[in-house]
Order: structure tokens, then sequence, then C-alpha cells
């Protein structure tokens, strides 16, 4: 029982990792408070959706599904945050909010594709699904509480500078994971 627990916190947390990291990003730019409920049911619903998929579509597609799609929601960072970035120092008007429309749907997708590849494992932790998910949709809306607050603290002290922070940030969670993904650290 104890260790189906640490499995199910194990997962929860590993899952809420990224999504940490995109908020830290979101957040520098400043997020209103509506936005951040938003963004946090946003982000897992998109985290426990794709788990309940990889748990739908089974092992064995798992695993050449789980491997590409990781990767793919890496990239997807990376762009946003390259967008980001250019923008900032284009010193365009318009910024590509990551807490509505689009914007949000791309970050959610992004930080939920690795979300698809566990998927296919939750069902062998010991624990019901559904405990699983709530731990995962749990841990993702701290993450997401912490990230944006964490970010905007950072951005307040960026100032002029924040989006560019926020791009960077983006990239630089995009390739760590990517690589940590590659080299099976994590």
């Amino acid at each position: 029982m104890i260790f189906s627990a640490l499995r199910v916190a194990l997962v929860a947390l590993s899952l809420a990792l990224d999504v940490f990291a995109v908020c830290i990003g979101v957040g520098v730019r400043g997020t209103p408070p509506g936005a951040k409920i938003r963004i946090g049911l946003a982000f897992a619903a998109a985290e426990i959706g794709m788990n309940v998929i990889g748990a739908s579509l089974g092992k064995a597609a798992g695993v050449m599904l789980g491997d590409v799609a990781g990767y793919l929601g890496f990239a997807a960072l990376v762009g946003v945050g390259a967008y980001m970035i250019f923008e900032t120092l284009r010193e365009s008007e318009t910024h590509f909010d990551l807490s509505h429309g689009w914007g949000l749907f791309i970050a959610s997708l992004s930080i939920s594709l690795d979300s698809l590849g566990v998927g296919f494992s939750i069902v062998y932790l010991g624990v019901p699904v559904p405990v699983t998910l709530a731990a995962i949709a749990l841990a993702s809306v701290v993450a997401t509480t912490l990230g944006l607050r964490f970010g905007s603290v950072l951005g307040e002290r960026a100032e002029e500078r924040a989006g560019l922070l926020g791009g960077i940030a983006l990239v630089a969670t995009g390739l760590l994971f990517a690589a940590l993904k590659y080299f099976h650290i994590a």
C-alpha cells in the first residue's frame, strides 16, 4: 500500500515539474487572478486527459506513441518560447498570451504530451486509476500556482525584459526535458 502511494506521488510530481517550469515562463509577464485559475484548470485537465487517453490506448501502442509525443511536446515548448523571445526583441505591442485562447491550448498540449506515455503505465501502479488521476490533478494545480507566483516575482524584478526571460525559460525547459528523456534520466 505505501509503495503504491509512493509510486503515485512520484508520477504526479514528475508530471508537475514541466507544469511548474512552464508556469514560471507564463508568470513572468504577470498573470491576473482569473487567468491563474483558468491556467490551473486547463493544465490539470490536459494532464488528466492525456493520461486517460494513454491508459485507453494500451501498452503496445504506448511505447511508440509515448516517446514521440513527449518530444513533440518539448518541441512545442521550445517553439512557444522562441516566439516569445522574438516578440520581445522585436518590441511588439501584441504578445503571445499563454493564459487564454490558442496560447493556453498550445501550452496545455505541450506540457501534457509526455503524460500520454505515462498514461500507458498508470493502470499498473497498483492504485485505482481515479486516485492516480486525482493525485496528478492536485500536483498540476499546485505546480501551476507555485510556478505562476514564482514567475510573477521574477517578472517584477525583470520588468521590461520579462517576455524575454519567460521565452528563455520555456526554451530551456523544452530542451532540458528533451535531453533528460533522450538520456533516460527522467
